[in-house]
């Protein structure tokens, strides 16, 4: 029998740049949309206040993989919204930018957990990137 690996452990494990780390789903019915869910995967849910809004984390077991929360403005259908991890934001949307993407929001800063920006490809798919804060 092996001996699990000490580095998957969450308070150690380090983000993978170029990866997707985190599932966001917008939704104009948060509470309905974590019911689903969880009845039909099992997740759990942690609600965090925020200044403005409340953000309903999503967890497997203790670890936090994703977060629901209702659109920040009017119109917005219901999505999911995929983060992939950088090591310089500002770098990203601007190599993003010169490969003909556009940007929706951002980069801007989440507070304690680093920075975002939410772009669309130029084939039109939307996602977002996030930089980890300096430790």
């Amino acid at each position: 029998m092996s001996t699990p690996d000490s580095s998957c452990d969450e308070p150690t494990r380090k983000p993978t740049p170029n990866a997707i780390e985190w599932n966001e789903l917008i939704t104009p019915d948060p509470d309905a949309a974590t019911r689903f869910y969880g009845g039909l995967f099992g997740w759990t849910t942690e609600v965090m206040s925020m200044p403005g809004m409340d953000y309903t984390m999503m967890k497997l077991g203790d670890r936090a993989f994703g977060g629901v929360m209702a659109p920040p403005k009017p119109g917005i259908p219901a999505h999911w919204l995929n983060y992939i991890s950088t090591t310089d934001l500002d770098a990203t949307v601007a190599k993003a930018t010169s490969l003909g993407a556009t940007i929706c929001a951002g980069p801007m800063d989440i507070g304690d957990a680093g920075r975002i920006a939410i772009l669309t490809d130029p084939q039109g798919a939307v996602f977002g990137l996030h930089q980890h804060p300096a430790k």
